[in-house]
């Protein structure tokens, strides 16, 4: 089995135990959140767009992208994404409880961040994935990052 089917099935099993831990614990959400959906995203990335990760605390570059471009990956499960720097290019990446992901977003990073709230007293600025998905659709095929494997599987 690929490393991405790996990783989706073992996405698959940890919303079973989320699933089972919502049950023990009516209205107690346990979301699967921050680094370890973050490194979903960025793995998962790497393997569609034929990225290269960088090293994990590069600041806010996660990727190189076959044409050199520095690629800032974001993955969420909720409604927005935070960032703490105008990146080159952005790839912003939705997880399902499927374990399955869907771009949001693939271009230039100017338009989310000069799109992007004020900033917040952490460093960061919010943007949702419905604005993100009406920036999408001004992206050219030119100005994204080409898909080098059609699924994220």
């Amino acid at each position: 089995m690929s490393p991405t089917r790996q990783v989706t099935a073992l996405v698959q099993e940890i919303y079973e135990i989320v699933n089972r831990l919502e049950q023990l614990f009516p209205g107690r959400p346990f979301t699967p959140d921050g680094h370890l959906v973050g490194s979903i995203g960025e793995v998962m990335a790497a393997h569609r767009y034929g990225l290269e990760l960088l090293c994990c605390s590069a600041e806010c570059h996660d990727a190189l992208a076959p044409d050199g471009r520095k690629v800032q990956i974001k993955a969420t499960q909720g409604k927005s994404v935070a960032l703490r720097h105008e990146p080159e290019h952005l790839i912003v990446l939705r997880l399902h409880r499927t374990g399955e992901m869907s771009e949001i977003y693939n271009g230039p990073g100017v338009l989310p961040w000069s799109q992007s709230g004020k900033k917040q007293s952490n460093g960061q600025r919010s943007i949702s994935l419905s604005r993100l998905q009406t920036l999408m659709r001004d992206v050219s095929k030119t100005d994204q990052v080409p898909v080098k494997t059609e699924h994220f599987l």
